[in-house]
């Protein structure tokens, strides 16, 4: 599926350690080959990487005046965070951020914000046996090497979906550039709890993911197909609500194509479904990037984690490292290893000729007076800024106890006005609700058999010649409605076997 790009000059680092935090299975990449770890154990010639979920992770993105001195946008940002994200000042972040598009007058930073407990509560457990973690990415961001290597075009737009364990998110690019990402609720462990409790009772877990990774939605068993489409369509409906308000938000024309894959292999038949439903050109997200390995399938991370940490030994500056476990400093940069070596020099200067340990001596006490002067500096800059964020603390909790007051009063002056307007202009007719509905039916081919409605639900038997038009009937009107359904579903389609005629049951949920 992908391109690969020309193999670069070989690193300085031995080893490239990939490591899956969730579930603790790490890859080590040596010597041109990817081989499943057996065991997690310190080496110091391994660089260490490892990504955290998108369900773990709060983001936004905040625009700054371009006047801004650069030394203080750091300190923006992290006010800008606290701000727009809400977060709890007595709790502690981990707040990264890199550089979006810009405009004339401001600069647009996409923001990764953590609790720092949380990180702790993923990572320290391995930490004990692997001592730190070079690089920490948050997972919408490995995509962006496939950009940096040249083997997805950076002049489109695409959309890639991931399931794995624990987590599903979809994640869209644009121009090579990273620009929103969004959990769903239907990781694999969330599926397979939606399939029993579609199903009615619990199936052994392993038999379910054996047929959901070995016959995915072209099994031929009709207890777990049909199911399997029923899950799948409900993962495609919010995953089209997704890319119609990503496509107003940032103003994407159209998505070229959407990746689908999962970290237990593909899923058969999905990027088939995919493509039906969402009409958008889907393909299975595999990236036979030629490294050697002895398993039928590896996880798709576990190869973006080894492709990341390539290029972030080359150049770290473009990277978003969330690591609060980074490899020690050498000995020499250590403030332990440095007093070891003043202690040295000064033994050896004092056995030598008392000249040298003048010399010695009046270097030693140059360079102390030299850090003396720039520790009082550093000292009078961190009073400065800490009086700063004191000062803005002090203002923002002003201003957030007046909006407030005044979100209060605006909303109860809000909902008597709403009530009103409702009451007077927003009443529709259920006339005219299924006179539309009549004629989206009618564009499509199909009929209806019954009709019943119960408040703003409205529920039709339809009938057509061909299933394909449902899928094309809910899409057109999910498209076209979205300001006035909160839902639309047909469920289980069946074959009259007498007359070939297909039968199933709407259901529109209105605002």
């Amino acid at each position: 599926m992908f391109s690969k790009k020309k193999k670069k000059e070989e690193s300085s680092v031995l080893n490239v350690l990939s490591l899956n935090i969730y579930n603790s299975q790490g890859y080590i990449y040596k010597k041109d080959s990817l081989t499943l770890l057996k065991k997690l154990t310190f080496n110091k010639n391994n660089f260490i990487a490892s990504y955290i979920n998108n369900k773990d992770i709060i983001t936004t993105t905040v625009k700054i005046s371009k006047n801004i001195d650069e030394e203080d946008i750091d300190d923006i940002i992290d006010i800008k965070a606290y701000e727009d994200l809400g977060l709890d000042e007595a709790t502690s972040y981990n707040i990264v951020s890199v550089e979006a598009e810009e405009d004339a007058d401001e600069k647009a930073y996409h923001i990764f914000v953590t609790p720092t407990d949380r990180l702790d509560e993923l990572f320290l457990p391995v930490k004990k046996q692997i001592k730190y973690f070079d690089l920490i990415t948050p997972a919408p961001l490995l995509y962006k090497v496939l950009y940096k290597r040249e083997m997805l075009p950076d002049n489109k737009s695409h959309a890639f979906v991931y399931f794995t364990q624990n987590d599903t998110f979809l994640t869209i690019y644009k121009n090579g550039e990273y620009i929103y990402s969004k959990s769903l609720e239907f990781s694999l462990e969330q599926i397979y709890d939606r399939y029993c409790e579609l199903i009615g009772e619990k199936i052994d877990e392993n038999e379910f993911y054996s047929v959901l990774e070995s016959e995915g939605l072209q099994t031929n068993r009709e207890e777990f197909k049909d199911t399997f489409v029923k899950i799948f369509g409900e993962v495609f409906i919010v995953i089209n609500d997704i890319i119609i308000y990503a496509k107003r938000a940032f103003e994407l024309e159209n998505i070229e194509q959407i990746f689908i894959g999962s970290n237990k292999g593909p899923i058969l038949g999905l990027d088939e479904y995919s493509q039906n439903y969402l009409g958008l050109n889907s393909t299975e997200f595999n990236l036979n990037y030629n490294i050697p390995n002895d398993d039928w399938y590896t996880d798709q991370l576990q190869y973006l984690m080894v492709l990341n940490s390539l290029e972030y030994i080359e150049d770290s500056s473009s990277f978003v490292n969330m690591t609060m476990y980074p490899r020690p400093p050498s000995f020499i940069n250590r403030a332990s290893g440095q007093f070891i070596i003043i202690i040295f020099s000064a033994i050896s200067a004092s056995l030598a000729y008392p000249l040298i340990f003048l010399v010695g001596a009046y270097a030693n006490n140059a360079k102390i007076y030299a850090l003396d002067i720039e520790d009082k500096k550093l000292s009078q800059e961190s009073i400065k800024y800490k009086r700063i964020i004191s000062e803005k603390k002090k203002i923002i909790k002003s201003l957030d106890n007046n909006i407030k007051m005044l979100v209060s009063k605006y909303n109860a002056k809000t909902k008597t006005l709403e009530s009103i307007y409702n009451t007077k202009v927003n009443y529709r007719l259920k006339s005219g609700i299924l006179h539309t509905v009549a004629e989206e039916l009618t564009k499509f081919e199909v009929n209806i058999d019954r009709l019943q409605t119960n408040g703003d639900m409205i529920t039709l038997s339809v009938v057509s010649s061909e299933d394909r038009k449902f899928t094309e009937l809910i899409k057109y009107m999910s498209e076209k409605h979205f300001d006035e359904i909160v839902s639309i579903d047909i469920d289980k389609i069946e074959k009259d076997p007498v007359n070939n005629y297909y039968i199933g049951i709407l259901k529109v949920q209105l605002k």
